[in-house]
C-alpha cells in the first residue's frame, strides 16, 4: 500500500513539475539573454514571398528579408534560423514560441500591433491590382463583376474588407478567393480562374520581371494606404526590440539598406 502511494505521490509531482517547466516557457518575458546566449534566434516566414522570403529550387531560402536578418544579427553573433509558417498562424506561432520572430513582409497594421510588438520600419509597400493585360482591365472598377483574388490574411485581404467601395462591393459574390500563397493565386490568374489578384507590389514587381512574357501582366495601381515593413515579436520583448532597432539604424548608416535595396528592388531606397 505504501508503495502505491508513493508512486501516486512520485506521478504526481512529476506532472507538477512538467507544468511549472511549460509555465516558465510560457511566462517568459526577454527573449534576449535566451537569444544571446544561445547564439540563434528563429524567424517565422511564408516561404513562397518574393522577394522578401522565399526558398529557392535548390531548397535554400533567400530574400530582402533574409538578406536583412543576417546582416543585423550578424552584427551580435547571432545565427538566423528561418522556419517556414503557415501565415494564417503567424502570431499564434509567435505567441507559442515556436518562433522568434515574424520577418517576411510583416506589415504594420492597428490589429496587428494589439497583438505583437513591431520594430522601427524599414521599408515602404503599396497594394496593387494585378490582371492579365489580355483581360483589358484598366482600373478598380472594371473589376465590376468579375473574380478577385488574395492571400489568406495578407495586407491586400485586410484592404478588401476594410474598404469595401473600391472593390469588396463590385466583384462577383462580393467576397475574394482567397489563397494560402500567392504563388497559387498566379496559377489560377494565368489559368483564367481569376481576373485579377490584390497582392504586394514588392511582390508584383518581382514576379511579373520574372516571367517569359513580363508584357501579358498590368500593374493597376490603387488608393489603398501605403503600408510599412517592421518586425513582429512578443510585447514582452522590449530588450530584443532595442537590439533590433539599432541593428537597423546601423545597417542604415553603413550602407547595407541601400545595397540590399539596389540588389534586391534595383532602386536605392524604396517608397
Amino acid at each position: 500500500m505504501k508503495r502505491k502511494w508513493l508512486t501516486i505521490l512520485l506521478t504526481l509531482l512529476a506532472g507538477f513539475a512538467l507544468v511549472l517547466s511549460g509555465c516558465a516557457r510560457t511566462e517568459q518575458k526577454n527573449s534576449w539573454p535566451r537569444i544571446k546566449q544561445d547564439q540563434k534566434v528563429v524567424v517565422g516566414l511564408d516561404d513562397s514571398f518574393v522577394p522578401m522570403g522565399f526558398r529557392q529550387k535548390n531548397g535554400t531560402v533567400a530574400g530582402y528579408d533574409i538578406d536583412l536578418a543576417r546582416a543585423l544579427f550578424k552584427l551580435y553573433g547571432v545565427k538566423v534560423s528561418f522556419q517556414t509558417i503557415d501565415w494564417s498562424m503567424k502570431e499564434t506561432e509567435l505567441r507559442n514560441q515556436t518562433i522568434d520572430l515574424i520577418w517576411n513582409g510583416y506589415t504594420v497594421t492597428p490589429e496587428r500591433q494589439k497583438q505583437v510588438a513591431f520594430s522601427t520600419e524599414y521599408l515602404k509597400n503599396h497594394q496593387v491590382l494585378v490582371t492579365k493585360r489580355a483581360d483589358n482591365i484598366n482600373s478598380f472598377a472594371d473589376m465590376k463583376g468579375k473574380v478577385v483574388g488574395a492571400q489568406s490574411e495578407s495586407s491586400g485581404a485586410s484592404d478588401i474588407d476594410a474598404q469595401p467601395k473600391k472593390l469588396k462591393d463590385i466583384i462577383k459574390n462580393r467576397e475574394p478567393v482567397l489563397y494560402d500563397t500567392f504563388d497559387n493565386a498566379f496559377l489560377d490568374l494565368n489559368a483564367g480562374r481569376i481576373q485579377g489578384i490584390v497582392i504586394d507590389q514588392v511582390y508584383a514587381n518581382y514576379y511579373i520581371a520574372h516571367q517569359k512574357d513580363p508584357g501579358a501582366y498590368k500593374v493597376i495601381q490603387g488608393t489603398y494606404p501605403a503600408e510599412d515593413f517592421a518586425v513582429g515579436m512578443r510585447k514582452s520583448d522590449n530588450e530584443l526590440r532595442d537590439q533590433i532597432n539599432t541593428g537597423l539604424k546601423t545597417l542604415k548608416a553603413n550602407g547595407t539598406l541601400k545595397k540590399l535595396n539596389e540588389k534586391w528592388f534595383g532602386v536605392a531606397s524604396v517608397d
